[in-house]
């Protein structure tokens, strides 16, 4: 997976935790890339690089899905990296979108839309 598309990645998680977090982040939500353990960056490499696909699968026309289905794409992705790294994880980690905090909605949605600007 390309550093460069974890960083992206992680950049607009960052982004986005401190526009949409209710109070003071926990310092792991927005630590640097450099402080950011090796699973969680081969995630965020991955998911971006998912989304890319999507958006190249598409022809560029993801662009026509809604706010709440870019955040959904990235949300299911970023489960699927919990499984991929975790045999038991805790159910907070892999929460269905309903089952997400607000903030944490805003955040994947603010993530498709960064990447998708990217191209």
């Amino acid at each position: 997976m390309s550093d460069e598309n974890g960083r992206v990645f992680r950049e607009a998680w960052i982004e986005g935790v401190r526009a949409h977090y209710p109070g003071d982040p926990k310092p792991g939500y927005v630590a640097p890339w450099e402080e950011t353990p090796d699973w969680e960056r081969a995630s965020a490499a991955a998911v971006c690089q998912q989304v890319r696909d999507f958006i190249e699968a598409t022809g560029g026309n993801a662009s026509k899905l809604t706010r709440e289905q870019k955040g959904r794409f990235v949300a299911l992705c970023w489960t699927g990296q919990i499984y991929k790294h975790f045999a038991d994880p805790k159910p907070a980690y892999v929460a269905d979108w309903a089952d997400m905090p607000q903030w944490q909605r805003e955040t994947d949605s603010d993530i498709f839309e960064h990447i998708e600007k990217q191209r």
